[in-house]
């Protein structure tokens, strides 16, 4: 309940309150940015020490929404991983809740720029996928249209309130990022409005899906 329903060349998508993406002709669930070993990314590279349970929560909260929506078909659209050496970092635990989503179901992983290059796991991994008439890419591409990505990490406010978004307007749409950890990237910079039509929508994430101009 409180998702957002919208068109993109004729791709009936839904967008949820939890940062996911559906395509329900296609028994397809999208989602970006996990991010998974950002802790252990951090704490070898730059000694900064924060609790490791983030790929646990992460993981929690993305097999909620494959038990709510049972796709065929899951797209992680790059940055799935902190960097190459976090999938080998992952518990034994984590690696066997991941093994446990991807079974049974086609799993495609889009390379990112923290996780570009072959990644030793299971699935489709891709620079990039199209379906019908939509491309699914890490890094939106301005000259192309019908286009859904990632990187950008979007959030939006409301009420003060600064909140993941999906970002969408007649030709793409940029997905909230995932993972617990994951940080940010206001409406307002200009990386984001070289990308976006003015009059592009923010779909806030949260209890549910809060549709605002992005760029009011």
């Amino acid at each position: 309940m409180g998702e957002y329903n919208f068109m993109l060349h004729g791709a009936h998508l839904t967008a949820h309150p939890s940062g996911v993406l559906t395509w329900g002709d296609e028994n397809l669930m999208i989602v970006s940015d996990l991010h998974l070993g950002k802790s252990s990314r951090m704490a070898r590279r730059s000694g900064v020490l924060v609790p490791p349970y983030e790929t646990t929560d992460t993981l929690a909260r993305l097999t909620e929404e494959i038990i709510r929506f049972l796709p065929k078909r899951v797209i992680c659209l790059g940055d799935s991983f902190d960097d190459l050496r976090a999938l080998d970092e992952l518990s034994d635990d984590d690696n066997a809740q991941l093994s446990s989503l991807m079974a049974g179901r086609e799993w495609i992983w889009i390379e990112g720029n923290h996780d570009a290059g072959p990644v030793h796991i299971g699935g489709t991994h891709l620079a990039d996928l199209t379906i019908g008439t939509v491309t699914f890419r890490h890094i939106a591409d301005p000259k192309e249209v019908a286009e859904i990505s990632g990187h950008y990490h979007p959030k939006a406010q409301l009420a003060g309130r600064s909140r993941p978004c999906f970002l969408i307007d007649k030709t793409r749409v940029v997905m909230p990022a995932f993972g617990t950890y994951t940080g940010g990237l206001r409406v307002t910079d200009p990386a984001i409005q070289k990308i976006m039509q003015k009059d592009a929508l923010a779909v806030l994430t949260g209890d549910k899906a809060r549709c605002i101009p992005a760029f009011s």
